[in-house]
């Protein structure tokens, strides 16, 4: 397991920013975007293993947030819009996101909204600030039902498993995010 965990390591800095598979103003460049970053994968996971272990409302708001505002904010990236903190930002999403399922932590849902909705902004901006000359709404498009279908895994994956497993996803996921930290 330590093997695993050191490999995993060492991999996932190079892969952490690199986003292949962008096929001017295509669905399939779009859906590839958030699949081919390590770290939107985890991040987009984490809010879902979030939104099951939050439960109630939380289950369809966080990812609601999450996606609307990463449309605005592809928008914004694919505009010009100055953000020059976004790859710290997205990182950061994954340490945050993981440690809050690590500790089961429970905030209120209006904070957690508010947080999906701030990172799902700085992921829009990076996928739209990459995206094509034409075509955005394709490419959004493909983005957006990239997003949502990991946000998804995420809840079936924090629904069918156990707590401490849970738990265990969540601070594997904020480990894995400082490693992108520390290895960009």
């Amino acid at each position: 397991m330590k093997r695993l965990l050191s490999l995993a390591l060492m991999v996932l800095p190079g892969a952490a920013l690199a986003h292949p598979g962008h096929d001017a103003g295509s669905f399939g460049g779009g859906f590839a975007h958030p699949i081919g970053g390590t770290d939107h994968v985890l991040a987009m996971v984490a809010l879902g293993l979030l939104a099951a272990q939050a439960g109630g409302r939380a289950l369809w708001l966080l990812p609601a947030a999450f996606v609307s505002a990463m449309l605005v904010g592809g928008a914004a990236g694919w505009a010009g819009m100055p953000f020059g903190a976004v790859e710290p930002v997205i990182l950061a999403s994954v340490i945050v996101l993981g440690a809050l399922v690590a500790m089961a932590a429970r905030l209120p849902l209006g904070v957690m909204v508010a947080m999906a909705a701030g990172f799902g902004f700085a992921h829009g901006w990076a996928h739209g600030a990459e995206g094509p000359a034409e075509g955005l709404l394709s490419y959004a498009l493909g983005f957006a039902v990239a997003t949502a279908l990991l946000h998804g895994a995420g809840i079936l994956i924090g629904r069918a498993a156990a707590r401490p497993l849970l738990r265990a996803a969540g601070g594997m996921t904020a480990v894995a995010g400082l490693a992108l930290v520390v290895g960009g």
